[in-house]
C-alpha cells in the first residue's frame, strides 16, 4: 500500500508543521492498511512503546517481520493503540463519517481521513460527503487514495478523469485538489504537501476541501510476477509475492523491490534511521499524532424531575439536562418529530441526516473525543447500525478497557405496530449473541423509567447501552420499586403481586409487556387459582449468567426474585431467542418466553400471556395422586 504510506507519511509531516494550538488527527479508513500503521509504528518507534520487543533496530525489526500477521495480539489490520487507529474496523466505509464526528466541536482539531478509491462505493462514505452540509462546526480534510482499483477490478472512481473527480466532488460541496505521484520525486512530495497543507488551512476557515491521491495500484512493486502482470491490477492487492519463501524467483524479485527504496540511505548498519528520514520522524514526533480527550464528567439527573408520564416531554427534559451540562450531542434520521421528541429539532447540539450509519459514525467519532451523546431511531431500522456497533464492541476490547464515554442507542416505534413491514428487534439480538460484558439491552415499562434509565446511561462510561421504548407508552407502573429496578436491574412489583411464595412468576421486559400484563394477571388469577409474582425487568442482562454478564442473578437472587421452584413466563419486547440465549437452560424449572414473532403469510396472533401461563402452570404442577 504505497500510496497509503504516503498518505499516513504527508499526514505526519503536516501534524508537526501544525500551529502549537492546532491537531491534526489521521484517521486510517481501510483495515488492510494495518500494514503501513505497523510500519509507520516501528520507523517512529511508537510501535516498540506498546510492544517492546519490536525496538527500532535490526533486531526489533527481523522480530516484527517474523511475527507478522499476529505481532503479538496486534495483528494485521489497523489497531486503536497504535497512530491513526482510532476509528472503529471490521466496517468498511465508516472512517470519514467518524472523523466528521470527531472533529465536531473541536475547534483546535483538523481530522484527516485516508479512504480508498473502493471505499467511496460503500454506501456510508458515500452519504458522508453530503451530510457533511448538516456539520458546520466540522474541519475534516478526506485523503482519497485513487489508484484505481479495488479488491477485484476497476474502482469506479479510480475510472474519472481529473475534471469528473473534482466535479463529483464539488457537486458535493467539496473543494477539491488532485495530485498525481509515480515517481516519489520531490516535485512531487512538495506538489502534496502543499494541497495538504492548503486544504487543512481551508477546512480550519471552514471551507470543505479535500486531496485526491492518484497513483499506479502496486506502485513500487513488481511489473509482473512470471507471466502475470501485477502493476497497475488488482493482482497488486494485499501479497502479490505470496510464495516468496518456496520460490527463489519470487524471492529475487521481493529483494529486488525492497532494494528499491535504497535502505541503504535511509538506515544505519544497525537498522536505526538516519539522515533525512531521521529528521522527518523527528519533525513528525513533536507532538502527539492523536491526542484525544478523557471522557467528560456528567451527574446523572435529580431522580426527582422525572418529566412525567408522556414519553416526549419526559425524554426531552433528560436530554436538554445533559445538554446544558456540556459536552453532549443527540444524533437522529429524520424522525425526531415522528419520535415525540420534535421540541428539540432546532437545538444546536441536534444532528438529523436520513442515514443510521453515518449517524453511528458521527457518533463514535463525538465519543472518541471524550464526549457523550446518544443515537435515536427506530427499532425497525436499528439493524442498520449492527456491523457497526459489533465493530466499536471490538475496537473497545483492544483498548483494553480503556475509560471512555459510553455508546447509547434509544430506539422508539418497535415493530409491533408495523408487523407486515417494519418488525425487526434484531440489534438487541445480536448484541447479546455477543455475550459482550458491557452491552446492557434495557427494557424501561414506562415512560418515567425511559427517562431515568436513559439518563443513567448518558452518564456511565465504557459501555454499549440499548435502551428499548416505545414513543405511544402513556400507561405508568407505581414509583415504588423505580430505585432498586435502576439500582439492580429489577424488582418485585407488589401491586401485581400476590404474598408469599409464587407458583408462577411474571417476568415483564418492557413497556408493552408491561401494559399487557397488568391486564392480563387478574385473568390468569381468576382462571388459574394460583399465586403469582410479576418482576419487572429494567436490564435484560439479568437473565444471563453471572460468570459473563455482570448484572446476571446469582443462584440465591434467583430464588428471591423468582421463588424456589415456580414455573416462569417471560413477556419480552425482542425475539425470544434473546432471552432463551440469556437463560441457557439454567432455571431448572418449566419457562416459557413469549415475544415478537415474525409475521408468515397472514399475521398470526401472538401467543397470549394467559394461554401461555396455563401451559406452564400444568407444567409445574405435580401429577394428581
Amino acid at each position: 500500500m504505497p500510496g497509503t504510506a504516503w498518505a499516513l507519511a504527508h499526514t505526519a509531516l503536516a501534524t508537526g508543521e501544525a500551529a502549537p494550538d492546532r491537531t491534526l488527527v489521521p484517521v486510517l479508513g481501510a483495515g488492510h492498511a494495518g500494514v503501513v500503521q505497523l510500519a509507520f509504528a516501528w520507523l517512529s518507534g511508537e510501535l516498540a512503546s506498546v510492544r517492546p520487543q519490536y525496538s527500532r533496530d535490526a533486531a526489533g525489526l527481523a522480530r516484527l517481520a517474523h511475527d507478522f500477521p499476529e505481532v503479538d495480539g496486534l495483528g494485521s489490520e489497523v489497531h486503536p493503540l497504535l497512530t491513526a487507529g482510532t476509528a472503529p474496523g471490521g466496517c468498511l466505509g465508516g472512517a470519514l463519517a467518524f472523523g466528521h464526528g470527531l472533529a465536531l466541536d473541536a475547534p483546535d482539531r483538523v481530522v484527516l481521513p485516508i479512504i480508498g478509491d473502493g471505499e467511496c462505493e460503500t454506501p456510508t462514505t458515500a452519504a458522508s460527503w453530503l451530510a457533511a452540509r448538516a456539520l458546520p462546526a466540522s474541519a475534516v480534510v478526506p485523503i482519497v487514495h485513487v489508484n484505481g482499483f479495488r479488491m477485484g477490478d476497476r474502482s469506479l472512481l479510480g475510472a474519472m478523469t481529473d475534471g469528473e473527480v473534482a466535479g463529483y466532488a464539488a457537486g458535493l460541496g467539496w473543494q477539491s485538489r488532485v495530485v498525481h505521484v509515480s515517481a516519489a520525486s520531490r516535485e512531487e512530495h512538495e506538489s502534496f504537501r502543499q494541497a495538504l497543507l492548503e486544504s487543512v488551512g481551508q477546512a480550519v476557515d471552514g471551507v470543505r476541501a479535500a486531496v485526491f491521491l492518484r497513483c499506479v495500484k502496486g506502485w513500487s512493486g513488481p511489473e509482473r510476477i512470471g507471466e502475470r502482470p501485477v502493476l497497475g491490477t488488482p493482482g497488486a492487492h494485499k501479497t502479490p509475492l505470496g510464495l516468496a519463501h518456496e520460490d527463489g524467483r519470487q524471492r529475487e524479485l521481493l529483494g529486488k523491490w525492497l532494494a528499491s527504496y535504497r535502505p541503504a540511505e535511509l538506515f544505519d548498519t544497525d537498522g536505526r534511521p538516519t539522515g533525512e528520514l531521521a529528521g522527518a520522524l523527528e519533525t513528525a514526533g513533536r507532538r502527539p499524532a492523536a491526542p484525544l480527550s478523557q471522557p467528560t464528567a456528567i451527574q446523572p439527573v435529580s431522580r426527582r424531575a422525572r418529566g412525567g408520564d408522556d414519553f416526549g416531554h419526559a425524554v426531552s427534559q433528560v436530554l436538554r439536562n445533559h445538554a446544558v451540562a456540556g459536552g453532549f450531542r443527540l444524533f437522529s434520521p429524520d424522525e425526531l418529530a415522528s419520535n415525540r421528541l420534535g421540541a428539540l429539532q432546532d437545538e444546536p447540539w441536534v444532528s438529523e441526516v436520513l442515514a443510521e450509519e453515518v449517524l453511528l459514525g458521527w457518533l463514535c467519532g463525538w465519543l472518541a473525543g471524550g464526549r457523550r451523546g446518544v443515537l435515536v431511531s427506530y427499532e425497525a431500522f436499528a439493524p442498520l447500525l449492527t456491523s457497526g456497533v459489533v465493530g466499536h464492541l471490538k475496537h473497545r476490547r483492544l483498548t483494553a478497557g480503556a475509560p471512555a464515554p459510553s455508546l447509547n442507542l434509544l430506539l422508539t416505534s418497535y415493530g409491533w405496530h408495523n408487523v407486515y413491514t417494519h418488525g425487526d428487534p434484531s440489534l438487541a439480538t445480536a448484541l447479546l449473541a455477543t455475550c459482550d460484558p458491557v452491552v446492557r439491552v434495557l427494557t424501561p415499562a414506562d415512560p418515567a423509567r425511559a427517562a431515568l434509565v436513559l439518563d443513567e446511561a448518558l452518564g456511565s462510561t465504557g459501555r454499549v447501552n440499548v435502551v428499548v421504548a416505545g414513543k405511544h407508552a402513556t400507561t405508568r407502573q407505581p414509583d415504588e420499586t423505580i430505585e432498586q429496578e435502576l439500582a439492580r436491574g429489577l424488582a418485585v412489583w407488589p401491586h401485581l403481586s400476590d404474598q408469599g411464595e409464587p407458583e408462577l412468576t411474571i417476568l415483564v421486559a418492557g413497556d408493552l409487556p408491561a401494559e399487557a400484563t397488568t391486564a392480563a394477571v387478574p385473568v390468569i388469577r381468576a382462571q388459574l387459582g394460583c399465586r403469582i409474582r410479576v418482576v419487572g425487568v429494567l436490564d435484560l442482562t439479568v437473565l444471563g449468567d453471572p460468570q459473563i454478564w455482570p448484572r446476571g442473578l446469582s443462584a440465591a437472587e434467583t430464588a428471591t426474585y423468582l421463588g424456589e421452584n415456580a414455573a416462569v413466563l417471560v413477556a419480552t419486547l425482542g425475539h425470544p431467542a434473546a432471552v432463551w440465549g440469556l437463560l441457557a437452560g439454567r432455571l431448572g424449572r418449566p419457562v416459557e418466553v413469549i415475544g415478537w414473532r415474525e409475521p408468515l403469510g397472514r399475521c398470526p396472533r401472538q401467543r397470549s400471556l394467559v394461554n401461555s401461563a396455563s401451559t406452564r402452570l400444568v407444567c409445574s404442577r405435580p401429577p394428581a395422586s
